[in-house]
């Protein structure tokens, strides 16, 4: 039996089609009272309390048909699930039970018209813009049909009312059904674009509220983190260093000095682990300076070509042989290093990750690291500098973070592309800074 939790795609939907239910059954209230007191307006001021003519059993019979609707339709909400084909049946219906009212007062000219901007109103509120427009479409299209039925004669005035009210002419009914049309649609048009107004600022209030909740989790999980990394670094550095000397042991055989490098190589990881966490739970400002870029990535490169997966994904340096950028010298390193070490991480083996360097004509630099890895989903792309976020199941979502760390601390611009068939570019823009530019000419190619 499975008795895993429902995800929160199902969860959001069932909240979704709850609330629209709640909305419909103060729709249905709403409704059922407006009827009531046009049955009172109707009863008084047409009928003059005269019971028993045409129009009082229309009247009657409109009102004792919207309490079926709407019981009909409270035996649906409770049993069905298809709330929104609900919702536009109630929208249709009773944009029908206001023309039978419509009729009864004056047809084209009626005031009861505005009944059917009412309904426009309720299902922008509870169906949004697509709501508003079935509203005052299906309310159009029955105000037309009982202006037209009048004008031809095949819908006769009721026997019992002043024939003097209604327009039963085209030339009398002309201007009151293009006034009321005109106003349906200002109202319909208004009440759409305020409810997607409203729809998009409730869903990017949600996402703030998201988003809020998420960073003071992970405030908790950086200051935990921070904690545990200086805890972690003193021990670290005592096992690198006592695997350092046990390698060089020269009673050591092949096979131990394989599994030194393997313990050092796994500790070096944690020590560059520790240090993301350090620097993301503790950022410090840039101690800005005049960098070589060009040479501090080719020994980024350099480095890369050496550690991890080096052996297995080459790493290239494409760019100008000198490149002077205005920059934290250890900050971009690290910067370098964190997405060369994501691009390798995320490269299969036998690939090929490209470290690239340009100027470009307004002389901002761009820096481009190149992968081939699978790529980035679509739905992870607005996540992947968040700390503690990764879309691999080793990862431990640090890296990225405190390369969007150091990228906002300089006042640069980071930015990620995902190919169609994979691949993936990291590129930071570093704005154009008045300076002693210092470009070869001759661009140079690292192998790692």
């Amino acid at each position: 039996m499975d008795l895993a939790p429902p995800s929160s795609s199902t969860l959001v939907r069932r909240d979704a089609s709850a609330t629209l239910a709640r909305r419909l059954i103060g729709l249905s209230a709403v409704r059922l009272s407006v009827l009531t007191l046009f049955l009172a307006l109707v009863a008084l001021v047409y009928l003059r309390g005269v019971t028993g003519g045409v129009s009082s059993t229309v009247a009657f019979g409109t009102v004792v048909a919207g309490y079926a609707f709407a019981a009909v339709y409270a035996a649906l909400l409770r049993r069905a699930r298809l709330h929104t084909a609900i919702a536009y049946t109630q929208v249709i219906t009773d944009q029908l039970l206001w023309s039978s009212i419509v009729y009864l007062t004056g047809g084209a000219g009626s005031g009861a018209v505005s009944l059917y901007g009412l309904t426009s109103v309720a299902a922008a509120i509870a169906l949004g813009a697509r709501g508003a427009v079935v509203g005052f479409c299906s309310g159009a299209v029955a105000y037309v049909a009982v202006t037209a039925l009048l004008v031809s004669g095949l819908l006769p005035p009721p026997p019992d009312q002043d024939v003097g009210v209604f327009s039963l002419t085209w030339a009398t009914a002309a201007y009151p059904l293009v006034a009321n049309l005109s106003a349906l649609l200002v109202v319909a048009a208004m009440c759409g674009y305020l409810a997607e107004r409203l729809s998009t600022a409730g869903g990017d209030l949600a996402r703030a509220e998201e988003r809020a909740v998420n960073a003071e989790r992970l405030a908790g999980l950086g200051r935990l983190a921070a904690g545990l990394a200086h805890e972690i670094r003193n021990p670290l550095g005592g096992i690198s260093g006592s695997i350092e000397l046990l390698r060089s042991s020269p009673q050591l055989t092949d096979e131990d000095r394989a599994l030194c490098d393997i313990v050092y190589r796994e500790a070096s990881r944690l020590n560059d682990l520790v240090e993301d966490m350090l620097d993301l739970a503790r950022p410090q400002p840039p101690n800005l300076a005049w960098v070589d870029l060009a040479q501090t990535s080719q020994d980024v490169v350099a480095l890369a070509a050496k550690s991890g997966r080096g052996e297995d994904v080459q790493v290239e340096f494409r760019g100008p042989q000198t490149l002077r950028v205005r920059a934290d010298a250890a900050k971009l390193r690290q910067l370098l290093w964190n997405l060369i070490r994501n691009a390798v991480q995320a490269s299969g083996a036998g690939a090929t990750v490209v470290v690239e360097l340009e100027r470009v004509a307004n002389n901002d630099t761009f820096i481009r690291v190149i992968d081939q890895g699978p790529g980035i989903p679509a739905d992870a792309a607005d996540r992947i500098f968040d700390a503690f976020y990764t879309t691999r199941s080793h990862g431990t979502g640090v890296g990225l973070a405190v390369v969007k760390s150091i990228v906002d601390g300089h006042g640069w611009r980071v930015s990620v592309e995902s190919g169609v068939l994979g691949g993936t570019i990291f590129s930071v823009r570093l704005p154009w800074v008045e300076q002693e530019a210092v470009v070869s000419e001759d661009p140079v190619e690292v192998d790692g």
